[in-house]
C-alpha cells in the first residue's frame, strides 16, 4: 500500500502521519510497514539540536498507526470508525533512531475481543531492534 491508500484508513496527516508504506498485510494476523526518517521531520528541531534523535513515543505511535491499518484490514473497516490507544506495555528502546534511518515496523495481533485489540510491535533499522512494545487499542465510532 502506498501513502494515498494508507490515508484512506488513518485520519493522521502531516506532520503526524508516521507510516509511509505498507509492505505486507495478513488480515487477522500481522502487518509490516515502513517509516522513512528524514532530517526534515519537525520534531528534530527540538529533539535534540545538534544530535537529532526520533522520540521513542513517536516510534511507538508509528507502530500504533500501522496496527490501526491492520485492524481496519482485519474486518473493522467502515466510515465513521477510529482506533484509539488504551494502553502501552513493555515498551523498550534499544537504539537511537536518527535521520536517514528506515524503520521497519512489524506488528502482530495478540488478541481481539469485540472492539478491543491487543498488539505486539517491533521497530528495526537495518535488521537491528530499535524499539518494541505491546499495546492495546479500541476501534470505536469517531467522536464528533
Amino acid at each position: 500500500m502506498n501513502i494515498t491508500e494508507i490515508m484512506q484508513y488513518l485520519p493522521h496527516r502531516y506532520p503526524f502521519l508516521l507510516v509511509d508504506r505498507i509492505v505486507d498485510v495478513q488480515p487477522g494476523q500481522s502487518i509490516v510497514a515502513i517509516k522513512n526518517v528524514t532530517f526534515n521531520e519537525p520534531f528534530f528541531q527540538g529533539h535534540f539540536p545538534g544530535q537529532p534523535i526520533m522520540p521513542g513515543v513517536l516510534i511507538v505511535e508509528a507502530m500504533a498507526q500501522a496496527a490501526g491499518v491492520l485492524a481496519f484490514r482485519s474486518g473493522m473497516e467502515g466510515n465513521g470508525k477510529a482506533v484509539y490507544f488504551m494502553s502501552i506495555e513493555k515498551a523498550k528502546f534499544r537504539r537511537p533512531v536518527v535521520p536517514g534511518d528506515q524503520l521497519r515496523l512489524e506488528i502482530k495481533i495478540l488478541q481481539q475481543r469485540g472492539t478491543v485489540w491487543k498488539f505486539s510491535g517491533s521497530a528495526t533499522v537495518d535488521g537491528k531492534l530499535a524499539s518494541e512494545a505491546d499495546f492495546t487499542a479500541m476501534v470505536t465510532d469517531k467522536e464528533i
